[in-house]
């Protein structure tokens, strides 16, 4: 999304006021990964979406059968960069219109003179547009002409803020507390959303035979007792041995009543099963008669998900300034974890780079090298690539194999766009479920309704977090670190994203079994 950060220096509104007088008189323009054989899943409906897709897409979706297993052996190299493109008729730069960006920032300015975080860009950063187009975007409202009142003035820009000072964040677990999740689905149940009913969901946890939980544990979900129909609904078991399953919304319309859990340590081979009859219990539990050796160290994968865009500077150039530091603390965890560090990059058609990143690496300093690299440009409207680059983070990086915790850390502030066809975010939390990669999904300022929908579906299905930027005043991400937040969320904590994401990685580890 394409809107300057809230940290604007004072000074350039003199610039943007004598930038818009010139734009006045502008007169030109799953289980193949578990190693045994599983029938293709059955058809089944899916949500309608637009024709076309992407060239980058590397899952053809749920109706493909299980993604590729994670399967790495180490990221003992330097990172290995890598760039997508939109296609071919959208890698060159394109003009985005004046007259419909320039329209949104009045109407913005008229309704909400004291906005948070939706700043008017500044005028050097917009394309020209037709002379009669530029002027009804730029004319008074009907309403101030007949109240004779003059066109209102570019609204003072926010006061900087000191470059270190802290950001304060918020997150909530919607699996925690559930029927809370629900009844917000519930309110915001007309958006225009990738729709997946959670509402039936089922806790399973995984243990051994001197029980202990066994994590990273392969699961397969077949219809009826004989396991022959094949459901496209995998997942993988978290440190603590557990995953949580929604059949209804890995198969809309599925019929089946019985479902046989099948459950593989790939450590050790060992198996087990147990059935499921819909509807009458919301929790089982699978024992496996052993279990494999656990590494000396848990292994973490951890991939940082950007948004790129113009009105992500302030976040981009906080985690810059941050990583090192959380990289330290994770690293003194009790657990001592063997970590690798991961990053996709997106922005959107038109833009200098539509997706890209950098392969796993334990070169920490290489990583810092590569974020170092990124800025923040481009956008326009207010969805991004993000389905194509969730879909890169899944699929294109090289998460490590049997007995790993995978975690993707999304940092944006948009939804994804809906219209560009497959892939979609929905299709690749159910791969992520598959691949055992929990989504933490970080809302920056400014982040919509829709984004807000998408972010905690996405986290929620996954067995992630939704995080949010918090602020002094809800509204005004220009009034510091406090915490009031615009977000549909309750009984949530705050404290500084850093030392959030610090507990986060230890919450998840804090279970993994000792060697």
């Amino acid at each position: 999304m394409n809107r300057p950060p809230p940290l604007r220096q004072a000074t350039l509104a003199g610039a943007a006021a004598l930038t818009l007088a010139a734009l006045l008189a502008c007169s030109s323009d799953a289980l193949r990964a578990h190693e045994w054989t599983s029938p293709r899943p059955a058809a089944y409906s899916q949500p309608p979406s637009p024709a076309g897709g992407w060239s980058g897409t590397l899952w053809a979706g749920p109706e493909a059968g299980a993604p590729a297993a994670p399967s790495a052996r180490n990221c003992a190299r330097a990172p290995q960069s890598f760039e997508i493109g939109a296609g071919p008729q959208w890698d060159a730069p394109r003009q985005i219109g004046l007259a419909r960006r320039g329209e949104r920032a009045l109407r913005e300015r008229e309704a909400e003179p004291a906005a948070a975080g939706k700043w008017a860009a500044p005028a050097s950063t917009l394309e020209p547009a037709a002379p009669a187009a530029m002027a009804d975007a730029l004319r008074p409202s009907a309403k101030a002409e007949a109240r004779k009142e003059p066109t209102p003035a570019l609204q003072a820009l926010p006061p900087t803020r000191p470059a270190d000072e802290p950001v304060s964040a918020g997150v909530v677990d919607d699996n925690a507390d559930f029927g809370a999740y629900l009844a917000y689905r519930e309110r915001r149940a007309q958006l225009p959303v990738r729709v997946r009913d959670v509402r039936e969901r089922y806790g399973l946890t995984v243990h051994d035979a001197r029980g202990r939980p066994v994590p990273d544990a392969e699961i397969a979900v077949f219809a009826g007792s004989a396991g022959k129909e094949a459901l496209p609904l995998w997942a993988r078991t978290d440190a603590s041995g557990h995953a949580w399953l929604h059949p209804q919304a890995a198969m809309p319309g599925l019929g089946a009543s019985l479902l046989e859990i099948q459950v593989r340590d790939g450590r050790s081979g060992a198996r087990g099963s147990a059935l499921l009859q819909r509807g009458q219990k919301h929790a089982l539990q699978v024992t496996l008669g052993e279990a494999g050796r656990q590494p000396p160290k848990p292994q973490l994968d951890i991939a940082f998900l950007i948004d790129a865009t113009g009105s992500m500077g302030d976040e981009i150039d906080k985690l810059k300034r941050s990583m090192r530091a959380v990289a330290d603390q994770i690293a003194r965890l009790p657990t001592r974890p063997d970590v690798c560090y991961g990053l996709v990059a997106y922005r959107d058609r038109g833009d200098a780079f539509f997706v890209r990143g950098a392969d796993f690496s334990n070169d920490l300093g290489a990583f810092q090298q590569q974020l170092a690299q990124l800025h923040a440009d481009g956008g326009g409207d207010t969805p991004e690539a993000l389905n194509e680059a969730l879909h890169s983070a899944i699929h294109r990086l090289s998460w490590r194999g049997d007995g790993t915790a995978r975690m993707i850390l999304l940092v944006a502030d948009a939804p994804p766009h809906l219209d560009y066809g497959a892939p979609y975010y929905d299709n690749d939390a159910i791969a992520a479920l598959a691949k055992g990669i929990k989504l933490f999904a970080v809302g920056a300022s400014g982040l919509d309704p829709v984004g807000e929908y998408v972010f905690r579906q996405a986290a929620q299905y996954t067995g992630g977090r939704f995080v949010f930027l918090t602020y002094a005043k809800a509204h005004d991400p220009s009034s510091g670190p406090g915490r009031e937040t615009v977000h549909e969320v309750r009984n949530y904590s705050v404290e500084t994203l850093d030392a959030l994401i610090v507990r986060l990685v230890r919450e998840e580890l804090a279970a993994w079994p000792k060697a």
